[in-house]
């Protein structure tokens, strides 16, 4: 795996917002205190040029923020914080990603930029839910002459409305956001009707969890439902927007995974034999963080996993496939599947 960082991160910073500079140093200290970092490969972003944020975003909301920023920063809506660093910082977030679709085209089959703010609610024209520029979409758009078909999977605790938004009518992009039900949860949005329109009908697709769902309900749905859609959709890369809030000890939602499930979708992942580019989205309990990277990421490697220094790492072992879920997941599932099957091969 290779990984992308800057400590200028750092610079976008309120130390009594849940979104502070504590939680990619977090990462980096666990990468460092169990001896997994000398074994990734490990490389700094470059800020993305306003040609590159005007693939996503409108100029003029480009040049608001930078404006905002210049002027001292502030509140961009009622929880999304800006400093006079904001601006910068969120350029290198976003070329974070860049770096890492860059990485992905010269053959690198695993990247993963650990940025901050995150990403996936920015739209194309507005800052929200701790988001500045949409960082993944930022660095598919450096993609599209590599490939053609891209399947974005979403795993964080809320619904990734910004990158819906921007590929709602692009049959090219399958999203698919497994997420806590938004009748819970902000951004009140991502429910199982919201499908796509035009051209992109179908191709937006929402797995709304309900509260108390556990490692096993995500399982089991997303098992039912992941292989069947790349079979068909027959996608040439992986993005994956890394939201870590779904952990049980996360203050901001209602969901119980443990680190277990972090490491279980690494290796899910890995089965399909694409390259995968991912950031990192929210999570907000340092522990919890912490320790669902270091899985997510030590699962990414099956190299790592092989190695005896590891061995008490593998929370894997023995692990089986769950037969029980909830009657509410199964219910759910039902009512997915009667919807997306009208567009692919489930």
């Amino acid at each position: 795996m290779s990984i992308i960082y800057s400590k200028k991160y750092n610079l976008h910073n309120n130390p009594n917002h849940i979104e502070n500079k504590n939680r990619t140093e977090a990462i980096l200290n666990i990468l460092h205190e169990k001896g997994i970092i000398k074994h990734l490969e490990v490389y700094k972003p470059k800020r993305a040029k306003i040609d590159d944020l005007k693939k996503v975003h409108e100029l003029h909301y480009i040049n608001y923020i930078k404006e905002f920023c210049k002027k001292g920063g502030g509140y961009l809506d009622f929880d999304t914080y800006a400093t006079s660093y904001t601006y910068d910082v969120a350029s290198l977030a976003a070329g974070g990603a860049i770096e890492a679709s860059k990485l992905i085209i010269n053959g690198k089959k695993w990247v993963y930029s650990i940025s901050r703010p995150p990403g996936h609610h920015a739209t194309k024209n507005k800052a929200m839910g701790f988001c500045i520029f949409n960082n993944l979409a930022i660095g598919l758009e450096n993609l599209r002459n590599k490939f053609k078909n891209f399947l974005i999977l979403d795993f964080d605790l809320h619904y990734g409305n910004g990158t819906a938004e921007i590929y709602y009518e692009d049959p090219s992009v399958l999203y698919i956001s497994i997420h806590q039900d938004p009748k819970t949860i902000f951004p009140s949005c991502g429910f199982i009707d919201e499908i796509g329109k035009n051209e992109g009908e179908g191709y937006n697709i929402n797995i709304p969890m309900p509260p108390n769902s556990d490692d096993n309900d995500y399982i089991w749905i997303l098992s039912e439902i992941i292989p069947p859609i790349i079979d068909d959709f027959k996608p040439e890369i992986i993005l994956i927007e890394a939201g870590f809030d779904a952990h049980k000890r996360d203050p901001l939602g209602s969901i119980n995974l443990t680190e277990k499930f972090y490491a279980w979708i690494a290796k899910f992942l890995r089965k399909f034999n694409l390259p995968i580019m991912c950031v990192l989205e929210g999570g907000y309990n340092l522990k919890a963080l912490k320790y669902s990277n270091l899985m997510f990421i030590l699962y990414s490697n099956p190299e790592l996993l092989g190695m005896d220094q590891f061995s008490n790492l593998r929370i894997l072992d023995g692990f089986k496939e769950p037969k029980k879920v909830k009657i509410r997941v199964k219910k759910l599932y039902s009512e997915i599947k009667s919807i997306i099957s009208n567009f692919f091969k489930i």
